[in-house]
């Protein structure tokens, strides 16, 4: 019975999969087209379009509360860092967003009990320098004075001599290529693991390093839930797929969540995938170095996983899953994947 079943069910999904890509061939012709597909014959990209949605109304609703978008006061003191520096400067720049970001400033300023963030006063060295070396401008003026009001009313650290504005890149580094390049043929994904508990402080310096990595215009949309109790662990590391055959020795999970609040426009939607994605490389290579390993695990786009996702972490509807990692020390017994990369040839061109 249950091969009869099973036969039956490869005849569906074999007929389903005929009539989808009759469909497929012709409506991939035109945007048009492409739109009715995923309107009537596929709702594989409506979870995207809620989230997208979603993260445009709370980025509205943070901008207009009282709370301010933390979002928009990074981006916006970045894009002043950036005028700083650049050759030659402008006398003025900054005017069209300068009050929405002083507003930002002091919503933000004023209201935080986070002494110890570093970002804080990120903001403020920046805005210090943009009004100190700005050109005359009736409007800089202005909110000059209000920026230097707010510091009057709330100064959370005395002000020290090392400022966070830009800087001369320094040139010298200790690692060389040859270190480098064996670190990055040492870390493999590794999917057997000691029956030993992962240290939270190795991963937090871990992430430190991960927070490193660049992203656009300084936001960093994504967040790391780590995943330690046993309880919690059983029911997440099968969640993925691709974790069959070992995810019972799983010490520690990583999953990494997209903040689509961070942005206004869709047209920044990828972004949690791509600054995500550099900043994971990064954790990957700073584990190897505190003795630990890991194995990315892809995420897939699946209603019934993702449903699950969100219950089992919480997550709001402008939140995304982006991969998953297995984080443990390495089993000296165990065994990895060759997993041989391309050829340089294969994989760069210039010109081209």
């Amino acid at each position: 019975m249950i091969q009869f079943l099973r036969k039956v069910k490869r005849i569906v999904d074999r007929v389903i999969f005929e009539i989808d890509s009759f469909f497929v061939r012709i409506f991939y012709r035109s945007r048009l087209l492409s739109n009715i597909y995923y309107a009537i014959f596929s709702r594989r990209f409506s979870r995207e379009h809620r989230a997208v949605l979603a993260g445009k109304a709370k980025y509205i609703n943070d901008i207009k509360s009282d709370r301010s978008s933390y979002y928009l006061l990074v981006r916006n003191v970045h894009r002043l860092e950036k005028g700083l520096l650049m050759k030659p400067r402008r006398p003025i720049f900054g005017k069209n967003y300068i009050e929405e970001t002083v507003a930002s400033f002091k919503k933000v300023w004023l209201t935080t009990s986070e002494i110890d963030n570093k970002q804080l006063y990120w903001f403020r060295d920046v805005l210090n320098k943009y009004f100190v070396e700005t050109g005359q401008d009736k409007l800089i003026e202005a909110q000059k004075k209000i920026f230097y009001s707010v510091l009057e009313r709330k100064s959370l650290l005395p002000d020290t001599s090392i400022k966070s504005i830009p800087y001369k890149k320094r040139t010298e580094i200790d690692i060389t290529y040859d270190e480098f390049f064996d670190l990055t043929r040492k870390r493999r994904s590794v999917r057997w693991f000691l029956d030993k508990r992962v240290p939270r402080e190795l991963i937090d310096k871990a992430i430190l390093a991960a927070s490193q990595a660049p992203s656009a215009c300084n936001r960093q949309p994504f967040h790391y839930k780590i995943i330690d109790d046993p309880e919690i662990l059983s029911k997440l590391v099968k969640l993925p797929m691709g974790t069959v055959g070992y995810s019972h020795n799983i010490k520690t999970f990583i999953v990494v969540v997209g903040n689509l609040d961070a942005y206004y426009s869709e047209r920044d939607r990828h972004l949690i995938y791509i600054d995500a994605s550099l900043a994971n490389m990064n954790l990957m290579l700073a584990l190897e170095t505190l003795g630990l390993s890991s194995c990315p695990i892809n995420w897939p786009d699946i209603e019934k996983r993702e449903k699950k996702m969100d219950r089992l972490l919480g997550l709001k509807l402008h939140q995304r899953p982006i991969m998953c990692l297995a984080v443990g020390y390495p089993d000296p017994e165990g065994m990895i994947a060759c997993s041989e990369k391309r050829s340089l040839n294969e994989i760069r061109s210039y010109n081209l």
